[in-house]
C-alpha cells in the first residue's frame, strides 16, 4: 500500500514539475497486451489483458487482465528457475485506426516473486503518441533468485497492476525575438552615433588580424621545408 502511494506521489510530482504538462488536444488511446509464458515456445504470446484510458491529459485508466491458467503458471515458474525473461508485447490503438507495437521484458523470478503486482509506465511525446511501454514490479522483491522450493509456493493467478502515463516535457525553447530586438537597437543606436565602441584594436579587428598571421605562419613552414 506505501509504495502503491509512492507511485501516486511520483505522478503528481511529476506534473508540478513539469509545469502541468498536458496535451494541447486530449485524446484516448487503447493498449493491449500480450505476453510469452512458455519457455518451450518463446514465439508464441497468449493474450494477457486490455488497458482503456480515456484522457490521456487526465491519465485515468480501465484495465482488465485475464487470470493464468494453471499450464501458463507452471510455465512461467520454470521460465524464473532458469532465469529467463518474461517478456510483454503491447499494441497500442489510436483513435485515427493506426496502431504500434511495443516489446518489453523483465525479470521472470522478480515477477513471480512479486505476486504478479506491477506497474505499466507508458510514455507520451507532446503530440499524444506513445514513445515506450516498459514495467516493473510493485514490490520489488528482496530475494533475487528462483529456486523450485520458492516458486512452488507462489499459487497466485491473478495480475494487479497499476498504469502511470509519463508525458514528455519540453526543451525549453531559445528566446530569439529578444536577442534580435536587442541587436536592432545597438544597431540603430551605433548607427545614430549614441553608442561608442570602447573596445581595443585587436578585439575590433581580430577577424582581420588572425587570417594574416596564419597565412605567415604557413608560409614560414613551407619555406623551412622546402629549404630543407
Amino acid at each position: 500500500m506505501h509504495l502503491r502511494l509512492s507511485y501516486l506521489l511520483i505522478v503528481l510530482v511529476s506534473f508540478f514539475a513539469s509545469g502541468w504538462t498536458f496535451l494541447e488536444h486530449d485524446s484516448w488511446i487503447n493498449i493491449d497486451l500480450y505476453h510469452a509464458l512458455t519457455p518451450a515456445r518463446p514465439e508464441h504470446f497468449s493474450h494477457r489483458g486490455n488497458i482503456s484510458i480515456p484522457s490521456l491529459n487526465a491519465g485515468l485508466s480501465t484495465i482488465v487482465q485475464n487470470p493464468l491458467t494453471d499450464n501458463e503458471l507452471e510455465g512461467l515458474k520454470v521460465l524464473a528457475r532458469q532465469n529467463g525473461f518474461y517478456r510483454l508485447r503491447a499494441t497500442v490503438t489510436y483513435p485515427n485506426g493506426s496502431s504500434q507495437r511495443f516489446l518489453t521484458s523483465s525479470k521472470a523470478c522478480s515477477l513471480l516473486l512479486a505476486q504478479f503486482n506491477d506497474v505499466l509506465w507508458v510514455s507520451l511525446d507532446p503530440n499524444g503518441y506513445v514513445t515506450g511501454i516498459t514495467t516493473s514490479q510493485d514490490p520489488a522483491p528482496k530475494i533475487s533468485e528462483c529456486t523450485a522450493e520458492n516458486t512452488q509456493q507462489i499459487n497466485e493467478k491473478n495480475f494487479r497492476s497499476d498504469v502511470i502515463l509519463r508525458h514528455a516535457e519540453l526543451a525549453p525553447v531559445p528566446d530569439t525575438g529578444s536577442f534580435i530586438q536587442k541587436f536592432e537597437r545597438e544597431r540603430e543606436a551605433r548607427e545614430r552615433g549614441e553608442v561608442r565602441d570602447n573596445r581595443g584594436f585587436f578585439a575590433k579587428y581580430w577577424m582581420y588580424i588572425v587570417p594574416v598571421v596564419l597565412l605567415v605562419f604557413i608560409s614560414g613552414a613551407t619555406n623551412q621545408d622546402a629549404a630543407k
